[in-house]
Order: C-alpha cells, then sequence, then structure tokens
C-alpha cells in the first residue's frame, strides 16, 4: 500500500467505525458512501467487494498492532511495564466510541457469518497477540516479575481472553469504567510485588 489515497484511507476509516458501531453486516457501501460523501463506484474502483474493503481493513489493523506493540517494547522495557501499558493502551480508548474496541474482538464474535479470507486474517492477528504475550510473560516470569499459575502460553490466553472480554463487558454495561475493574486485578494476580 504505498501512498494510498486520501478517499482510500476515508473509506478505511468509516468502514472501520461502522464495523466497531454494528459489525460486519451492519453496513453497506452505501453507508460509506453517505458518510465519505461520494459514490458507491468510487469505493468499488478502491475494494471492489465488500470482503476486499474490510480484509484490507483488518491487514491494515494488524500492522497497526504490531507496530504499536513495537513502541510499547521499545519504551517500556519491563515485562509488566509492557503488560500495564498494554491495558492502559486500552483503557485509553475504550470510551471513545469510534475506536474503543478492537475491530479484531468485534469481528471474531461473528466468525460464523463471516468470509473465509477475513477469518483467517482475524485468526492471525489473535495468534500473533498471543505470541507476544507468550513472550512478555515468559520473560517476566524468568526475571521474577510474574508469578504463573500455568504455562506462560495458557496464561497469555487468559490473558488476551479477559482484556477483550473487558472490553465487551464495558460495552454490555454501557460502563467504560469496567474495562479497569475487569483488568486491573488481572494484573495484580500476576506482578510479583516487590518489598
Amino acid at each position: 500500500m504505498n501512498n494510498p489515497s486520501s478517499t482510500f484511507n476515508e473509506i478505511l476509516d468509516c468502514a472501520r467505525a461502522l464495523i466497531i458501531g454494528g459489525g460486519y453486516n451492519g453496513f453497506s457501501y452505501a453507508d460509506i458512501s453517505e458518510f465519505v460523501g461520494i459514490r458507491k463506484a468510487s469505493i468499488h474502483h478502491h475494494f471492489p467487494t465488500k470482503v476486499d474493503l474490510v480484509r484490507t481493513l483488518v491487514e491494515r489493523y494488524r500492522e497497526e498492532a504490531e507496530a504499536g506493540i513495537a513502541a510499547l517494547e521499545r519504551y517500556h522495557s519491563d515485562p509488566a511495564d509492557q503488560l500495564r501499558a498494554y491495558i492502559g493502551y486500552w483503557l485509553g480508548c475504550v470510551g471513545d466510541v469510534t475506536k474503543g474496541y478492537c475491530v479484531c474482538a468485534l469481528l471474531a464474535t461473528q466468525i460464523p457469518v463471516l468470509p473465509q479470507d477475513i477469518v483467517l486474517e482475524v485468526r492471525a492477528h489473535f495468534l500473533a497477540l498471543s505470541a507476544w504475550i507468550t513472550s512478555v510473560l515468559e520473560r517476566g516470569a524468568k526475571q521474577g516479575a510474574f508469578a504463573l499459575s500455568s504455562d506462560a502460553c495458557s496464561e497469555a490466553e487468559t490473558f488476551m481472553a479477559t482484556v477483550h472480554g473487558a472490553m465487551l463487558s464495558a460495552r454490555a454495561y454501557g460502563d467504560p469504567k469496567m474495562f479497569g475493574v475487569i483488568t486491573g486485578p488481572l494484573l495484580d494476580r500476576l506482578v510479583i510485588q516487590k518489598d
């Protein structure tokens, strides 16, 4: 995607907001056309099908997540601080209706009705995220920062499911504070307190 056009980016941004607001089947090219102010034919020029559009959106989302994790690692060398920063990122987003939820988590709830190309991208996101969290937990356990009650991979899956479940709970209750209520004890359970 070398220098994508402004329209290309506007379409993706609009699709992202619409997916967060209503899911995969909750929007059409007509909705994007209205919000972006372009003809449906222009959308089809960039993305011939809705599958192409959402697959591209998820690919971009995965790239953003990888860049965000890389930045997080640059700024936080301590594994516990990395997990705090990861949760902190989502804590800062949950109250924002345009970006408050992981696009892949929302799409994962719809896997039974998603086209296979999109399912593969969503799964790839979770596999990459799980691998990163596993590596953070392994490093932290070796450094004596974490007390793991099972292997790092299982702990990573629990951590990831709790964070994403907390996003959905915050949405279900209509209360962004619920995210912190759920994720706070998660870190307390893992991090070894030094005297």
